[in-house]
């Protein structure tokens, strides 16, 4: 079925790099539901919506690509989902927030049938593909050190130091410290790890307390999106456009970064393209829209999948391997619910991801002015503002505008200009 022998590997190879994968994403059962209950959203259903989401999404990718490659709620999207879609202020429920993510798998869904997917990528200049994956990298960072106290709100300067002596910093950094440790030294599955023995010192210091460990999964709120016209509705009414436009570059780039890198990887890759990406991408879209039905952030590629391929995956076994474990994992939410209760536990997670996810400026032309402030724009905006639209509107609107006056308008493709117009409306006439 997924042709081990023409792969050159065999059933135990595969599962093996399928735990690998695993335990190096495994993080995400976790961190996504917190994320997300700090919109609201309950624990449970979040929690439940992750796990579905994942196995749906990596499950198309076993069986209809053939990749080891596995799909779960993106890091990024999650926090720009809780932290700036969801607005009390403007009346954006988090189940509002669901219908945009719904009409961007919809969305995703149609593009990937078409060739329009591959020319939308060719379209956006490399500069705002590094600088907006960066400025996510930053955002997540930032959350990451806010929520653990390190650092707090500063009436002199907005932001500053918390209290190094308190009990949640110094567990935070005890646990940052043995995370940067196994990263430092390979070793597979680094976060999970770092956040295991994190939990292990939170409870013999009476930060951790246990309900229960084992339960049969659920979904509190059953399916939050039911009727899809009204999904649609919902995001023209409210005005959700920029919303479902992020959702969409962040989700498109993710996932066509992490296909071309996989690929390469195991040596499948031709000419920079390969015949089954358009199937990567579906696989990608109906996890993201079934996912937004019961509760959860878009999805992507995970670039951890990397981890499995190292270990030997070369086909959809792995993926399907990560499907069995996350299914498994499904059955433990009291015991992630408890680990939820301490910030401290998971936000070095977020630090580290941030830190990796940065990488990507070393490839934008900062010795070039009219690529460099685009893409500082976005960098700087993203976690100021907590807004991963925001940066990407301005990083849109600055770019082809100094290109304009740099005398090189002809190097912007046409539907960029299109984005930037669309972008600058949505900032002057809507709220945000």
């Amino acid at each position: 079925m997924f042709g081990l022998n023409k792969a050159n590997t065999s059933i135990k190879t595969e599962v093996t790099a399928g735990l690998t994968t695993f335990l190096t994403m495994a993080y995400i059962i976790i961190v996504n539901p917190i994320i997300l209950s700090s919109a609201g959203v309950p624990f449970q259903q979040a929690f439940t919506a992750t796990i579905i989401a994942t196995i749906v999404g990596t499950l198309c990718m076993a069986f209809l690509g053939n990749y080891p490659i596995a799909i779960a709620p993106g890091m990024g999207l999650n926090a720009y989902f809780a932290y700036s879609v969801v607005s009390k202020t403007h009346g954006i429920t988090y189940q509002l927030g669901f219908a945009a993510v719904f009409v961007t798998g919809i969305i995703f869904l149609l593009l990937s049938l078409t060739s329009f997917r591959t020319k939308l990528i060719e379209a956006i200049p490399d500069t705002l593909k590094y600088a907006i994956s960066s400025g996510i990298g930053l955002f997540i960072a930032f959350l990451g050190l806010r929520l653990s106290h390190i650092i707090v709100a500063n009436k002199d300067n907005l932001v500053g130091l918390g209290n190094l002596h308190s009990q949640d910093v110094i567990l935070t950094l005890v646990g940052l410290g043995i995370t940067i440790v196994l990263f430092a030294l390979n070793v597979n599955g680094a976060l999970f790890i770092g956040m295991a023995v994190t939990a292990i010192i939170a409870y013999f210091t009476g930060q951790l307390h246990f309900n229960g460990v084992i339960s049969a999964p659920s979904l509190p709120d059953k399916m939050i999106i039911s009727n899809p016209i009204t999904a649609f509705s919902d995001v023209i009414s409210h005005n959700l456009y920029s919303v479902v436009f992020s959702f969409l570059l962040v989700t498109i780039f993710d996932t066509t970064g992490t296909f071309l890198g996989v690929a390469s990887q195991i040596g499948l890759l031709k000419n920079k393209q390969e015949s089954r990406m358009g199937k990567a991408m579906i696989s990608d879209s109906l996890a993201t829209t079934i996912g937004s039905m019961f509760g959860t952030s878009p999805t992507t590629a995970y670039v951890e999948s990397t981890a499995g391929v190292a270990a030997g995956g070369r086909t959809g076994l792995t993926a399907l391997t990560v499907v069995v474990l996350f299914a498994f994992a499904a059955f433990f939410s009291p015991l992630v619910n408890a680990i939820s209760g301490v910030e401290a536990i998971t936000s070095p997670s977020l630090i580290i991801v941030g830190s990796l996810m940065i990488g990507n400026v070393r490839h934008i032309e900062w010795e070039q002015f009219e690529e460099a402030f685009p893409a500082f724009m976005v960098l700087i905006t993203m976690p100021l503002t907590s807004s991963i639209s925001t940066g990407i509107a301005l990083g849109f609107i600055s770019y082809p505008l100094l290109k304009i006056v740099k005398g090189k308008a002809k190097q912007v493709k046409p539907i960029i200009y299109v984005f930037a117009i669309l972008f600058l409306i949505n900032l002057i006439f809507f709220t945000h």
